[in-house]
């Protein structure tokens, strides 16, 4: 089983880059890690890859050494668990509501003495049966993450529980759904979320899990002094709407025909 790129630097005191990747498909994944990322992250929850494509997207980003983490769909253990049996780094499980919420993941994802998660061992995890069965189940609690998303208000009251809690790595703090929450769309410079963003950095730093966040990359320095070792920073359709954009108003500004500009050759 690869060692987690993510947990190594983490693990050290480091940082740990990431991005995200909305569009169904290996080669974007693939373009990413050989970019230098440490992490891609893909989507189940809000985007739509198959488990094929999820496969070949695990496979992409283990090509060029960088760590796949897959934000899956509450449903489930099944849809927690399978992406890590096809060798996923790590899993993010988005909307965790309460202490009991947080609990049932780590029951779900993790291996004994931590939890019960359902053992095969026949899969790309578990080297389709080629690894130690105890060998297994330590090495998968030990190298692969599990991220609780913290982007509710409801859960802040349990949030020192919480980051208390064993057998989980990461609380992930997102900006988007909780401006919703508060009543506030899409303003993310409300004060509340903004104390909100500080509180999960402290909780995880103060009970030995590690922080993580999305946002601009015109504040990562900012994210970093509030104790987030992980930052997703971007998205693979941010990029390219913005360079298509661009190729077709420079296109546009032209405002010369091809008509036109041939009589200039007569």
């Amino acid at each position: 089983m690869r060692s987690s790129k993510v947990l190594q630097k983490l693990r050290s005191g480091g940082f740990a880059s990431c991005i995200k990747i909305n569009i169904s498909n290996a080669q974007v994944v693939e373009l990413a890690a050989r970019s230098g990322f440490d992490c891609i992250w893909v989507d189940q929850e809000h985007c739509a890859p198959d488990w094929q494509v999820l496969n070949s997207q695990v496979w992409a980003a283990k090509a060029y050494d960088a760590d796949l983490l897959v934000r899956v769909p509450r449903g489930s253990y099944s849809d927690l668990v399978r992406p890590l049996e096809m060798d996923a780094t790590g899993i993010m499980v988005p909307h965790i509501m309460s202490l009991q919420d947080a609990a049932g993941v780590v029951h779900m994802t993790r291996f004994h003495p931590l939890g019960r998660r359902p053992i095969d061992g026949g899969n790309a995890d578990g080297g389709y049966t080629n690894m130690d069965f105890q060998e297994y189940l330590a090495t998968a609690n030990r190298e692969r993450f599990v991220i609780l998303q913290i982007e509710d208000p409801e859960p802040l009251k349990d949030l020192d529980a919480i980051a208390q809690l064993e057998g989980y790595d990461m609380l992930f703090f997102g900006p988007g759904d909780f401006s919703q929450g508060i009543g506030a769309p899409g303003n993310f410079s409300h004060p509340e979320l903004l104390e909100a963003r500080k509180k999960v950095a402290a909780a995880a730093r103060r009970y030995g899990k590690f922080a993580g966040t999305t946002g601009s990359i015109d504040h990562l320095d900012a994210f970093k002094e509030m104790g987030y070792q992980f930052v997703s920073v971007g998205a693979d359709v941010v990029g390219l709407s913005g360079y298509f954009q661009g190729l077709s108003t420079r296109i546009h500004a032209s405002g010369t025909s091809t008509a036109k500009g041939n009589e200039a050759y007569k």
